[in-house]
């Protein structure tokens, strides 16, 4: 059973929560992704300047986020 969209993005805040000082210094304290856009921007960016465990899991996240917009895609 896939994830709800809710638990998908508790998820991605704790990454983020993780990240924080490692590879995503540059964002605010208190940011936290609050669209797909967003998050998938900011799975990017671990996956970029974080190691290999946290780029194994923003891709991860990332697969969870995509079916969501795929599926409405698909039927059009």
């Amino acid at each position: 059973m896939a994830p709800s969209p809710e638990e998908v993005s508790r998820w991605i805040n704790a990454l983020v929560d993780e990240q924080r000082s490692l590879c995503l210094w540059f964002l605010k304290p208190d940011y936290y992704p609050s669209s797909d856009a967003e998050r998938v921007q900011v799975l990017d960016a671990i996956q970029r300047h974080g190691g290999l465990a946290a780029f194994q899991r923003a891709g991860e996240l990332k697969r969870w986020l995509s079916p969501s917009s795929s599926a409405s895609s698909a039927s059009s």
